[in-house]
């Protein structure tokens, strides 16, 4: 199949783009169809690889009101309503809610998803299923299931077990949450648990780490050291780091050395972020967000994530990773020319590093044809007017589509 007239990654200059064989044959400023071959005139739409969701809770999806609404946004209810939905799991009702967000990911553009599944729950049903789901839609969309513990692993009965058993039934990363250990010495101990089961079975690490505005919170110098000493460093991804927000300077200054020699990951998921943090605040409220601008003017990779979708946690969501980028850039004050204009790669390249896509993530001859073509000739456009996804490819084969908005003005 022949694309013309594509502009593929903000390019001044179209190019079209021959699939065959669900790979990438060439690209080039003017190819010529073959005879018989199939053409569409993509009329200087942009195209970019596919989204990556780098941070979502599909376990949870579209539970949001049952048994109840979080009332106070914060964190610490969005647990406990979780709590009260848990007797309500059976493998079919995770499977038909995760079938419709999945769905859902797939219309946004989205091909790859890291999904973390509560493992505090000795049935471990969710994450049963979800495994179950990986292999059925992996044609489709690629699952990465994180192995999480909600309630700690060392604050939870058995919470070390059952992250081994987690990571034994195919898990493809160790998780931990330090901030919610009932002591800093439980937390620390917590991390060295994750980080032994990681590597004992092989394994990424994706850390829930200081998800909290307490500055006093740090769990991420020690995930960071950890990283380092380990030699595991871009294997391993710290979320939400939202302390970070609250952390003075002088500590940061320091901190930041160690982040840089760790070589790990970072994912902020600004919605979620800065709806939950800010909580205890009176006025000046923070916005709870990591230092999204800092780490990435150091060099260090940061991605975007939703993390949850109609849940317990966010009582809104659909999926887009637009509207993470959206709220990311002007809650982090990254508003500049250039920050718009790349900061599709929140969502794209840098999100495919955090899960280790590997060389095969993006659109260049010999590579898997998994691509997305955007309703705007560049990013700028597709941010600002919330561009429609119009074809979302994946290895040629076009797996989702919307139609062209047309509006009209009547004066």
């Amino acid at each position: 199949m022949l694309f013309q007239n594509l502009l593929i990654e903000n390019a001044q200059e179209p190019a079209d783009i021959r699939v065959t064989g669900g790979k990438f044959e060439s690209i080039a400023p003017h190819l010529d169809p073959l005879p018989g071959e199939e053409v569409l005139d993509c009329a200087g739409k942009m195209a970019l690889p596919p989204f990556v969701e780098s941070h979502v809770h599909l376990d949870t999806c579209l539970t949001a009101g049952r048994p109840r609404w979080n009332l106070s946004g914060t964190l610490f209810e969005g647990i406990q309503c979780w709590e009260e939905y848990k007797p309500f799991l059976t493998k079919e009702e995770v499977r038909q809610r995760v079938n419709r967000a999945i769905r859902l990911q797939a219309s946004g553009g989205i091909q790859h998803v890291r999904t973390h599944i509560d493992i505090n729950d000795p049935k471990l049903t969710a994450l049963e299923t979800i495994l179950e789901l990986r292999e059925e839609v992996r044609d489709y969309i690629d699952i990465q299931v994180v192995a999480f513990p909600q309630y700690g692993i060392l604050s939870y009965p058995k919470g070390a077990e059952l992250l081994e058993q987690a990571l034994k039934m195919g898990a493809d990363a160790a998780g931990a949450i330090p901030h919610f250990e009932f002591t800093r010495e439980y937390s620390v101990d917590s991390l060295n648990i994750c980080f032994d089961l990681a590597q004992k079975y092989g394994k990424l690490i994706d850390v829930h780490c200081d998800e909290i505005d307490d500055e006093a919170s740090r769990g991420l110098e020690t995930v960071a050291t950890r990283a380092y000493e380990t030699g595991m460093r871009d294997m391993v991804t710290a979320s939400h780091t939202t302390a970070m927000h609250s952390y003075n300077n002088a500590y940061m200054i320091r901190l930041m050395r160690i982040l840089k020699m760790s070589g790990m990951n970072f994912v902020s998921n600004p919605c979620v972020n800065v709806h939950l943090g800010g909580r205890t605040d009176t006025y000046p409220k923070r916005r709870s967000m990591t230092r999204v601008k800092e780490l990435t003017a150091e060099g260090i990779n940061v991605s975007f994530g939703s993390d949850d979708i109609f849940d317990p946690w966010n009582p809104l969501g659909n999926g887009k990773m637009r509207d993470q980028v959206f709220m990311g850039l002007y809650a982090g004050h990254m508003l500049g020319y250039e920050e718009i204009v790349n900061s599709y790669k929140f969502v794209t390249t840098n999100a495919a590093r955090t899960l280790h896509l590997g060389e095969d993530y993006g659109i260049q001859a010999g590579k898997d044809a998994n691509f997305v073509i955007l309703d705007a000739k560049d990013w700028y456009d597709a941010l600002n007017y919330d561009a429609a996804i119009l074809y979302n490819y994946r290895k040629g084969k076009l797996i989702a589509k919307t139609a062209p908005m047309e509006k009209t003005v009547l004066f």
